[in-house]
């Protein structure tokens, strides 16, 4: 018996900043699966700032979505047939299979969720992708020491707020710039030393009297003029992390880059971008400490849920406008 779903499909290519009208949604029904399939029926979907970069039609590390066909994201459900001895109906799994409510796959494609008696939505979020991120980027090119002092930007999201709190695990000072006063006191509820808000004053005056002494990591995920500021405020050898530059991925120009790079020669800085699967040799080492930090309270981390896979898009777009503070979700089942 066939099984009915919704899903999210590219219609256009956004110039700009995208809208609405780039998406459309539409109803397919699905097969029972094969030999070796699973039906899965979601439960939740992320979306995730690289998103944007998938939507040019240019070459990358992963490739780029297509007019007319559904989006992909990271998503947890649970299966509801199986013809792979693997999994049974019930199971939780993960998949690439995101903005739809359901889908038909291989069982080789899906990983099973971890009975840790966490949330699964928590590995769409800290012990998830983001959460890998943050742990794997800044022990592996930040190489902290107790008593650095580490500015992240983009704090409040769900890479920037775990970077935090894996920061002061590690005995650093954190100097976190995020959009608002509210995200800012979550963030200094969770143990940030400092917080800057971005939108207020001006922004090299401001970190420089969070942290007086200067920066020695430089977590990157919005570029800009946050990147110049940080390079202004690095100390000698400091490390900076680029994850991501999400002030200029709508641009329909490409932006002035720093003024200043010159500190990089200087002050002997290291800069180094990555995506996470660089780091896929640390996979058991994320899981079991930073599982261990979740389970004992250690790490705190925060969603924003939006809810029905017709507002997938509305969820993805708010990511641009600092809609969220942690996980950007959407809640299908």
């Amino acid at each position: 018996m066939a099984t009915t779903s919704r899903e999210i499909r590219l219609k256009s290519r956004p110039t700009g900043l995208p809208e609405a009208a780039n998406f459309e949604l539409a109803t397919v029904e699905l097969p029972d699966p094969g030999p070796g399939e699973v039906l899965v029926r979601n439960a939740w979907m992320s979306v995730d700032p690289y998103m944007r970069g998938r939507m040019y039609d240019r070459p990358s590390y992963v490739p780029p979505f297509q007019i007319g066909q559904a989006l992909q994201g990271g998503a947890v459900g649970q299966v509801v047939k199986s013809n792979d001895p693997k999994f049974q109906e019930g199971d939780w799994v993960e998949s690439m299979n995101g903005w739809r409510e359901a889908y038909v796959a291989a069982g080789a494609a899906l990983n099973k969720v971890p009975a840790t008696g966490v949330p699964p939505q928590a590995f769409l979020g800290i012990l998830g992708m983001p959460g890998m991120t943050a742990y794997t980027s800044f022990h592996r090119i930040g190489e902290p020491k107790a008593g650095d002092v580490v500015f992240v930007s983009g704090a409040a999201g769900a890479v920037g707020s775990a970077v935090c709190q894996i920061a002061k695990l590690r005995g650093c000072t954190v100097v976190a710039s995020a959009g608002s006063d509210e995200k800012l006191a979550w963030l200094k509820s969770v143990g940030v030393d400092a917080g800057v808000n971005y939108k207020k004053g001006n922004l090299l005056e401001n970190v420089r009297a969070a942290a007086p002494k200067g920066i020695d990591i430089y977590f990157d995920n919005v570029g800009g003029e946050h990147l110049e500021v940080a390079l202004e405020v690095a100390r000698p050898f400091a490390r900076f992390i680029e994850c991501g530059m999400i002030s200029i991925y709508n641009d329909k120009e490409p932006a002035p880059g720093p003024r200043n790079m010159s500190y990089i020669v200087g002050k002997r800085i290291k800069m180094q971008g990555f995506i996470v699967s660089d780091f896929i040799d640390m996979r058991e080492q994320f899981f079991t400490e930073m599982g261990g930090w979740v389970r004992d309270g250690k790490i705190k981390s925060e969603e924003t849920v939006e809810n029905g896979v017709e507002n997938a898009p509305k969820a993805f777009l708010n990511l641009f406008s600092g809609g969220n503070t942690g996980k950007m979700l959407v809640k299908l089942g």
